[in-house]
């Protein structure tokens, strides 16, 4: 595999690699904003502009889009996030320029035709009542808005409908221009790519994203505290958070491998403690999402309420143990885990692609696996510890709960014995 990149007169980069065995090519544009670039009156524009960027431009209606890429047998998604906004296709390799055609298409002339935004804001709402409805969805909305209240960073990515149907092209068209320029955007493509020919086409379509960088966000603060919400469901679904480390913070591979060793897997403490040993629970598991400036560690766990409260005594106490005793072979295990996903990664054109272009957008470069795998060789037991450790220390801990009522102890349990932990 050959990586290439090139920067535009426009600001904006294009990161090749080129992938010979392969016949198809997965490419996209993966823009530097989302939900946290979202100013007050803005909630859900992110995600609502992801939308409208398929319904319609000065050249194709909507089911133009869909029906010339289809009628090739390509691929056309999109996806919205709290730092990061992808829109990406994949196709045979001879059509590539026609998804650089498509992609600048509705990225630089969207038509925002308002009674397409009149039947994309029911279709929001819509997708918003599904998650109201949906628990194990709509509970790390509440710990994400318990983790950082009061802040762009918290706030659930697809609005509210209040929100959503306050938008309209005038939103659109601000929202667009203020943030999707050239310096803050990466155009990726990997497979059966050609550098040279993608960057010309690129390059030529793609001129619009001329511009300055956009404003960096406020900074985030992680709080504690607790949301507990009753609802008349089978089991108790509950979400807990602590404060993690940012994107480049040198600690992320060993914190990391402490996740993992704790919720990674079946192999983990917490799977193997909670499930197996003592079968309180059908699903648990353990993450750690890193933003530019902080990060969130999490935990989610669904179980009976009447066995809550014990859950989260086990959690905290295996979360407590895994800072002091993680073992040699339990982080081996996770450090194989690692390097064996992220390996198993480069086989897939389309996670290739987002790799590269995620790690241009927080790191400026291409970050070569042989350094990757290193990183993550260089984690020891200790390193993993004091992760553990310093996760404990750093904050006090944010608890969703939602299920039926009597929910308060379990809430209180988690943040005591955590904060105690700490």
């Amino acid at each position: 595999m050959t990586v290439e990149v090139t920067k535009l007169r426009s600001g904006l980069s294009v990161v090749t690699d080129a992938m010979p065995q392969l016949k198809t090519a997965s490419l996209g544009v993966w823009v530097g904003c989302g939900s946290r670039d979202e100013r007050d009156d803005e909630h859900g524009i992110s995600h609502f502009l992801e939308h409208m960027a398929f319904k319609g431009t000065k050249r194709r209606t909507a089911r133009q889009i869909a029906e010339e890429i289809e009628a090739v047998g390509g691929d056309l998604n999109a996806a919205t996030g709290v730092e990061m906004t992808a829109y990406y296709a994949r196709m045979l390799e001879a059509d590539v320029p026609l998804a650089i055609d498509v992609l600048a298409d509705i990225l630089t002339e969207p038509a925002f035709d308002k009674d397409e935004i009149a039947r994309e804001k029911n279709v929001i709402i819509q997708e918003i009542g599904a998650v109201e409805d949906t628990p194990d969805d709509l509970v790390f909305d509440h710990l994400q808005a318990t983790a950082f209240p009061a802040q762009s960073v918290g706030r659930s990515i697809l609005g509210t409908p209040a929100t959503v149907r306050s938008f309209g092209g005038t939103n659109l068209s601000a929202y667009l221009a203020r943030n999707y320029r050239g310096p803050d955007a990466i155009f990726a493509a990997a497979g059966a790519v050609d550098h040279a020919a993608i960057v010309a086409e690129v390059e030529r379509r793609f001129a619009p994203f001329e511009g300055i960088a956009g404003e960096i966000p406020v900074r985030a603060h992680f709080s504690g505290g607790s949301r507990i919400e009753a609802r008349d469901l089978e089991q108790v679904h509950v979400a807990l958070a602590l404060e993690g480390v940012p994107q480049r913070d040198p600690s992320i591979y060993s914190l990391q491998v402490f996740t993992n060793v704790l919720g990674g897997g079946m192999s983990s403490r917490l799977f193997q403690e909670v499930r197996e040993q003592r079968g309180l629970c059908y699903s648990i598991y353990t993450f750690h999402s890193p933003y530019m400036d902080t990060g969130m560690f999490g935990l989610y766990a669904g179980t009976d309420a009447s066995d809550s409260a014990e859950l989260m005594r086990v959690v905290a106490g295996e979360l407590n143990a895994a800072a002091g005793n993680l073992s040699e072979v339990e982080v081996a295990r996770a450090k194989a885990q690692m390097k064996a996903g992220l390996l198993m990664a480069l086989e897939s054109s389309g996670a290739r692609a987002e790799q590269l272009a995620r790690q241009m957008l927080v790191h400026g470069r291409v970050i070569p696996i042989d350094e990757i795998v290193a990183k993550i060789d260089a984690v020891t037991v200790e390193s993993a510890r004091k992760a553990g450790r310093d996760l404990l220390a750093r904050s006090g801990p944010a608890v969703a709960v939602l299920g039926p009522s009597g929910l308060e102890s379990t809430a209180a349990i988690a943040e005591t014995l955590l904060r105690k932990a700490a």
